[in-house]
């Protein structure tokens, strides 16, 4: 796979394509996204990090428009986020995906053709270039007719990131893209996201590891329910803001790990 390959960029890099105002998501009495104001560039590649609970695939959702804002606005361009569904490819983290399903490879991008498609409409010639142009540039049409549940995980990745490359959008959406994945995978997965910044795509993607995070993206959103800090990488990661991030997790592992009886 040539990671430079097709270096056309879809857009320009200094429009605020992705905006959030005042974003809050309440279920009941838990908040779980507080009061959340920030712009995301086109053509740029973020990490949405924090700790378990921190709110990063509230953020996602949110932005695809599965989750309902219990206050503020979210802005794809001039466009409500449920009109703006064409934009929006997302891939979901790996434990929700069924790998026993029977379908092969193919089968799996094709499905990124089938919200454009009308009611018992067929892929034609236009989709079926699309699906192929797809995996192509993720390097797998040597693998469309094995089955999913066959290929490596960093294949499998590869597969659910061209089903997201056929839909035709260009904000791409990624639930926990590392989890589970070997160290080739990772440095493979990286190549993709920096090649799809290149081409001028938005990638945001909820990561929980903040090493990864640096090596594999530009900007960074830091949450801890509210917003902690977003803008370049390196300053977002911060020692003071990933410490008032993350406290609290750390303050939980920390009573975990205390024997029983010692004194705080």
């Amino acid at each position: 796979m040539n990671p430079l390959k097709n270096l056309t960029r879809v857009g320009p890099s200094d429009q605020n394509i992705l905006l959030l105002r005042a974003a809050t998501v309440r279920y009941g009495r838990l908040t779980a996204l507080r009061d959340i104001t920030l712009s995301i560039p086109c053509g740029s590649s973020t990490a949405v990090l924090g700790r378990n609970g921190a709110g990063k695939s509230t953020l996602l959702r949110a932005v695809l428009g599965w989750q309902p804002l219990t206050s503020g606005e979210i802005r794809i361009g001039d466009a409500h986020p449920q009109h703006a569904r064409p934009r929006l490819a997302y891939v979901p983290q790996r434990h929700a995906i069924d790998w026993d399903f029977p379908i092969t490879v193919r089968g799996v991008v094709e499905q990124g053709r089938y919200p454009s498609l009308g009611l018992f409409q067929r892929m034609g010639r236009a989709d079926h270039e699309q699906v192929a142009g797809a995996l192509e540039e993720l390097g797998i049409s040597d693998l469309a007719s094995r089955q999913i549940r066959m290929l490596s995980g960093g294949q499998q990745q590869r597969a659910f990131l061209a089903r997201a490359l056929a839909q035709g959008g260009d904000i791409f959406l990624l639930d926990e893209p590392f989890a589970g994945l070997d160290l080739f995978a990772m440095e493979e997965l990286e190549h993709i996201l920096r090649n799809w910044e290149a081409q001028g795509r938005t990638v945001l993607a909820a990561v929980h590891d903040p090493a990864i995070a640096r090596r594999c993206f530009t900007r960074g959103v830091l949450l801890d329910t509210g917003l902690v800090a977003d803008g370049p990488i390196a300053d977002v990661l911060s020692p003071a803001n990933i410490d008032r991030a993350y406290r609290r997790e750390h303050c939980a592992h920390d009573e975990r790990a205390r024997p029983a009886g010692a004194q705080k």
